[in-house]
Order: structure tokens, then sequence, then C-alpha cells
């Protein structure tokens, strides 16, 4: 109560003072503050009963107004003051101290406010960025202290000002001689801090260059007034960073000559305490201060100075700590989880990971966890997209070696068929999240491997994890044929030129599914005038007044036919060329098993804007992989080498091979993944895909020789099929919800496959035209 009464009495007085020049009132309140520390013999009074946190804000005040009344970037004779007498060294022994008790919180927030309030560069000078750097190695030591939001504070300022001027972060990175014996100085200094009392470690130098100090009767203080300085000598030293330039500042050259690259090397032992601190504050239990310390960290990710980077990956937990507590999340999880849970849980920010259970409706068992799991992922993907490109090449990679493949692995090779659909959810899960190019690339190199030489049947299991993914598309579980398929399919549609070449592109190369031989009369009898009887004209069609040519995505002759024909041919007789292949596809199912020209609104052209959409978006996304326009030319091949379509299409050929037999829902998948590899702008794929006139080599097989072989086992089938054509009709109107749902129709999953291989020649069809028409048009 008297502290309170004396701290509103100095303020009256203050206020009825005549005011002093600026400097006169800085110097009064420090002395002030040092006065405290000689009058006062109960250290334990908390330092909110003191004057001392409103000399702090006025000596803060001062500086702000110094400044203002200043031109920009002239220091005045206050900031020379405190920077010549070493004030905040002073501040951070007393926060060390933390004597009174609550000084640690005085002096971080003092900091924070000097870093944050005054805009002239503050860190290049050698007595500020020393205390600082002394003070960050005391955040984060333990958790949950009542300072954790000043340190948190404190810490994320130093950020922001590295972030504005990078090169200044060669001051926090400390050259450690002996690591071990660093270790063993900085747990003896814990175990030091625990066991001194408070006073033991404030020095008789904190007020070094002051005026000496004497008690109210004018005597000398005795030693036993004063506190005491032994061991903190001893701590001091080891607190000492570097030795670097005594000056009072650095001049700009010789901030040059730090930055520069000479002096950035990184030598074997280095220690970056910035970080260090932030990781212990992640781990927080309050959620703000965890969430503050991941936004300090991506900004000292982001720093361009290579030396920080390096540091950053190397002699730090950052790499540790990310890939630890994905494991750690990940582990969390139920050992089974619902996969459409999975698939649809909100989408996730890592700064937001709050959720109430009670408050949601949609709850189901284990959400927390694989929201805080999903979170946590998300954060290393962003934190990874927004890195230095070494760093970020660093800390992917631990992500794929410490998680993905220590984790993750386990769990997609098991036999239990409830742990596969549940990891491959989550897989599947990862792959649509991830967004960084860095990431992706190992978590790419994870599932395919990096092999792009072509595939042979004797080293299908060269990559163990790939093989059984790609086997899973085939499992007695058509659950997890379905989830593995899914995956598969957003796996194809992400930034990745290696995807598609590790799966597929490898094995086509030297295109050597061709035999090559001449167009004979044979081939011209397929069709009379270019047209198949009862085919519609394309080019008439309304709908494609929209395919103009500014809406055309370039001239690449992706639609070549093969043999390649010459310049002139396809000037005159390209139209019949697109029009041979369309109708090729819209006439493999014959008119006894279609049934979509009995129902509205299903026929071939609701295909084609879909297909243009795609197939712009994947023109944008395989643009700078700089594929070829035309097909390689047949006597630059190895024609005579063995062709293998490679483990990927091997499947999805044998699975469209049993199209009729096959669940409606696995047939939907399969052909979904196939279209979306014949949408891909690459002339190998749209010739081994797309061109029913392709010449194949002996013993091989294209996917419109399998939906060939699929139709003539369907014309065998129907006739054993009484009423085949009503029913047909039914079963489609009843998937379209035309029809409500009524007795079980006999022969139901062939019915179903008749509709899927009419809808799936459909959409080949319209991918076919549509690449035709984006490639011919000038």
């Amino acid at each position: 109560m008297f502290s309170k009464f004396t701290s509103i009495l100095q303020h009256a007085v203050e206020a009825l003072a005549p005011s002093l020049p600026l400097q006169e009132d800085f110097v009064y309140h420090w002395k002030a503050i040092t006065h405290y520390y000689i009058e006062t013999s109960d250290d334990k009074a908390p330092v909110t009963d003191t004057n001392i946190p409103s000399h702090l804000e006025q000596m803060l005040d001062i500086l702000v107004q110094e400044e203002n009344e200043r031109e920009s970037g002239e220091t005045g004779p206050c900031m020379e003051y405190l920077l010549h007498h070493k004030i905040l060294e002073t501040l951070y022994t007393l926060g060390k101290a933390d004597c009174p008790p609550g000084m640690k919180q005085q002096v971080l927030a003092f900091y924070t406010k000097l870093l944050g309030r005054i805009r002239q560069p503050l860190l290049p000078h050698i007595n500020v960025h020393r205390p600082v750097q002394k003070l960050i190695r005391l955040c984060g030591e333990v958790l949950a202290t009542p300072t954790e939001n000043e340190e948190i504070q404190f810490l994320c300022i130093v950020c922001a000002k590295l972030k504005q001027d990078p090169y200044l972060v060669n001051f926090f990175l400390e050259v450690i001689q002996d690591p071990v014996l660093h270790l063993y100085k900085r747990q003896n200094k814990l175990k030091a801090m625990a066991s001194k009392g408070s006073a033991d470690v404030i020095t008789e130098d904190m007020i070094k260059g002051q005026e000496a100090l004497t008690t109210d009767m004018g005597q000398p203080v005795q030693p036993e007034e004063m506190p005491s300085a032994a061991g903190v000598e001893q701590m001091e030293k080891e607190d000492d960073l570097p030795p670097q330039a005594d000056d009072l500042s650095f001049s700009l050259d010789e901030l040059n000559v730090a930055s520069s690259p000479e002096s950035s090397t990184v030598g074997p032992n280095q220690d970056y305490n910035l970080v260090n601190s932030l990781l212990n504050l992640t781990k927080s239990p309050d959620g703000r201060i965890a969430v503050k310390a991941c936004e300090g960290l991506m900004l000292l990710v982001s720093l361009p100075e290579p030396a920080a980077a390096k540091c950053l990956t190397q002699s730090t937990c950052l790499c540790e700590l990310l890939t630890d507590r994905l494991a750690t999340l990940y582990k969390a999880l139920p050992q089974s989880l619902d996969p459409l849970d999975i698939e649809t849980v909100e989408a996730i920010n890592w700064g937001l990971d709050s959720y109430s259970h009670k408050e949601d409706a949609s709850a189901f068992p284990g959400k927390r966890a694989l929201i805080s799991f999903l979170s946590w992922f998300d954060y290393c993907d962003q934190l990874i997209k927004e890195a230095q490109k070494t760093a970020a090449v660093a800390m992917a990679k631990a992500v794929r070696e410490r998680f993905f493949i220590d984790v993750m692995e386990p769990q997609l090779m098991q036999t239990s068929e409830i742990g596969i659909l549940t990891s491959t959810a989550l897989l599947h899960r990862i792959v649509r999240q991830v967004t960084s190019d860095v990431l992706l690339q190992e978590t790419v190199y994870f599932i395919l491997g990096e092999h792009r030489e072509p595939e042979t049947l004797t080293d299908i299991n060269r990559h163990p994890l790939r093989h059984r993914l790609i086997e899973h598309c085939d499992h007695i579980s058509d659950e997890i044929s379905i989830m593995t398929l899914r995956m598969f399919e957003h796996l194809l549609q992400k930034p990745n030129e290696h995807i598609l070449y590790n799966l597929v592109l490898r094995n086509l190369e030297e295109r050597n599914y061709t035999e090559y031989k001449p167009f004979c009369q044979e081939d011209k009898d397929v069709v009379e005038n270019g047209q198949i009887v009862g085919a519609v004209d394309l080019e008439e069609d309304p709908l494609f007044t929209d395919l103009s040519p500014d809406n055309t995505l370039s001239t690449q002759e992706w639609l070549s036919p093969s043999p390649p024909v010459s310049p002139e041919h396809q000037k005159n007789d390209g139209k019949t060329e697109v029009h041979k292949i369309v109708n090729s596809f819209l006439c493999l199912v014959p008119d006894e098993a279609k049934s979509s020209y009995h129902v509205e609104g299903t026929g071939y052209d609701t295909y084609l804007r879909d297909a243009h959409r795609q197939f712009r978006d994947y023109c944008v996304i395989c643009l700078r992989w700089e594929w070829p326009g035309s097909p390689r030319p047949l006597e630059k091949c190895n024609l005579e080498a063995s062709f293998f379509e490679g483990h990927f299409l091997k499947v999805l050929f044998e699975r469209m091979g049993r199209i009729l037999d096959q669940p409606y829902d696995v047939n939907l998948q399969v052909t979904s993944v196939l279209s979306k590899l014949a949408l891909f702008p690459h002339p190998h794929i749209h010739e081994y895909l797309l061109d029913p006139y392709v010449n194949l080599a002996s013993g091989c097989r294209s996917l419109f020789s399998v939906i060939v072989r699929v139709v003539g086992d369907l014309m065998v089938r129907i006739q054993r099929i009484p009423d085949f054509t009503p029913k047909l009709l039914l079963v489609r109107k009843r998937l379209l919800g035309l029809e409500p749902e009524g007795p079980i129709i006999d022969h139901m999953t062939l019915l179903e496959g008749v509709i899927v291989l009419e809808e799936f020649c459909k959409e080949l069809a319209a991918i076919a035209f549509v690449k035709y028409h984006a490639s011919s048009t000038p």
C-alpha cells in the first residue's frame, strides 16, 4: 500500500515539476531504477509494487519522442546514452535474475516495445544484438511460465525485424567451438539457475558507468547490502557471445562483409538460439503461444540467407520436431476410421486448429485426433512452401524419411484390410492436401520411387510400396480398390511430371507398341467418305461454338494419326480423321446394348464441355514440362524391344476387361482414372489410349483393343438374357433416379457394367474430339 502511495505521489511531483531536457529526463528515470537496488533490502516484493515499470515506460516514451523530433536515421543523445552505457545488458541481467519478482516480464516487454516502436535499425549495434541474443536464450526454457506471453511477443518482434533485414540473421548464428562442452555448460547453467537465489545472479557491474552508488545516509554500500556477484561472473562468461567488434555500431561496409558468402559459410558447429527458443514454445500447452511460435518459425525459414538456412536444418531440431510431431499425431489416430470421414472432414488450416466436440453435429470417434494430425501436416506443408530452397529440401526429405517411410509405409504394407483401408484413405487425404512443390516431390518419390527407366515384368517389384499400392487397385476388397484408385486419380492431377512419367510415359517412349505398315485399301473400306453410317456431324453441333480459336490452347498436333501423314493430308482430311476416331468409340457398343438415347440429356454431347474444361486445365499443368507436339519418329524408336505397358496400365486394363463383372462403383472409378490419363496432352499417351487405328505390334494391347474384347464378350452374353433392352433401360433410369427402386433385376452387375461401358466410350470420344480441335485450330 505504501509503495502505491509513493508511486502516485511521484507522478504528481513529475506532473508539476518543470520539464527537463529529454536526456536529463531519460538519465533520471534510469538512475531511479538503479537506485532501487541500493535502497531496497526486500527483494521479494513483486516488481508491480515498485516504480520500475513506470520508469521503463517513461524511458521508452522519451526515446520515441526523441526519434520523432529528429531527422530520419539520426541518433539522439538518449539513444546514444542507452547504447553507450549498455543499459540493455544491465536490464538483461536483471531480467535473468527476475529480481524483483516479475522483472523478467518487464524486461521482455521493454525489449519488445523498443524494437517495435523505434524506426531506426537497432539490431546492427553490438550493444543491442548481443543482449537481445542473450535474452533469446532465456525464452522457452520452461513451459507454462507467467512470462510465456512476453517471451513469444519478444521472439516474434525479433523475427519480424530479421524478415525486414535478412542479413542481420548472421548476428544470431553462434559458433560452438566444442558442442559437447557447450551442451554440458547449458545443462549446468539451468541447474545453477534453479539452485541459486535470485540475488546471487545480479552483478556489481550492472550499473557500471553510472555514478558511485551510496545509501541514503551517504555511507558506502556494505558488501552484505549489495547483491552477491559470486557465481554470476562465471555465468556471464558462459552467456557471452563469440567475440565481435566492440565498436558502438558496425559500419555498412562491415555489415556487408558479415553477410558475404565467405563470412556466411556455416562452420561444422553453430547454434541458432532463436529457432531453439521458438521450437520449445511450439510445445506450449497454451494454443495461442504455440501458434505464435509457429508463425515465428515461418518467418525464419523464409529468410534467404544460405548460412541461416543451413544452420536451421543442420544445427537445430526443427526437422526432428516437425516429423516427430507428425508421427505422434498419426499414431494417436484410431486404428479404424471411416474413409468418408477422412475425406470429408472440413478443410484444415494449421493456425485454426480449434475444435469443440460438443458443438459439432457431425462428430465421429477420432475426429479431434484427425484434425490435429491434418492441421500439423498443413503447417509442415506451408512451412516447406515458404522456406528458403535448401531448407525446404532438407525439411521435405526429413518428412519423407522420418514420417512417410518410418511411420506410414508399414501401415500401408500391412495385411489387415481395415488397416490398409484407413492408411490408404489418410495417404489419399495427404495427396489431396499437399501444396508445396518440394514436399509433393518427396511424397511422389515415397509412393512411386525415383525410377525412370522402362518397366519389365521381372522388376515391377523394385519399389515395394508402389507395387503394393498398384496391386491394391485390384484388391479382393472393393473398398480398398476404390480408395487406392481414388488416390492415384488425385495423384495424377498434381503438378509433378514424375508422376505420369513413372506410371505410364517411361513405357511408351520407344513407341514399341506399334508396328509400322503403310496404309492399305482395307483401312479405307472401314468408312464411306470418311463417315460411319449413322454418325453425327460434330462440326455442325451448336455446342462447339464456344470452342473458337481464342479458346484453343496451343497448335501442337497431339492428335496426329498413326502412322504419320503429310501436312497436306492432315490439312485436307483432318476432319475425316477425327470423325473416324470419334465414331470408332461411339460405335463400339452395339445398338442393342445402348440405352442413353432413350433418356433425355444423356447424349454424347454432354461430355464435351467437361472434356474441354478438363483438357484446358491439364494443358496448364503440363505446359512447363515441354512435351513434344508430335510422336517420336518411328525411325528413331527401338521397335525391336519387347513392350510392357507397365504395372499401372496392366492393372487398369485387367480391371477394364472385367467391367461386365465388377460392381458399379469400381467401374466408375476405373474408367475415371483412365479418362484422366487420356486427357494428358502427350502424343504417345494420345496415340496409345485414343487412337483406334494405331498398328499394334504382335502381343500388344491398347485401351481400344481391351474395350473391343469386352464388347465381343458382351455380344455373346446378351443373347442369353431375355428382355435385355427393357431391363437395361430400367437399370439406367434407376441409376439416374428417374425410377424408384423396385424388385431386384437379374444380371444387375452386367447391366450396370454395360451402362458404364457406353458412357465411357462417349467420354473417350469427347476427349478425342476436344484434343483434336485444340491442336488443329491455328
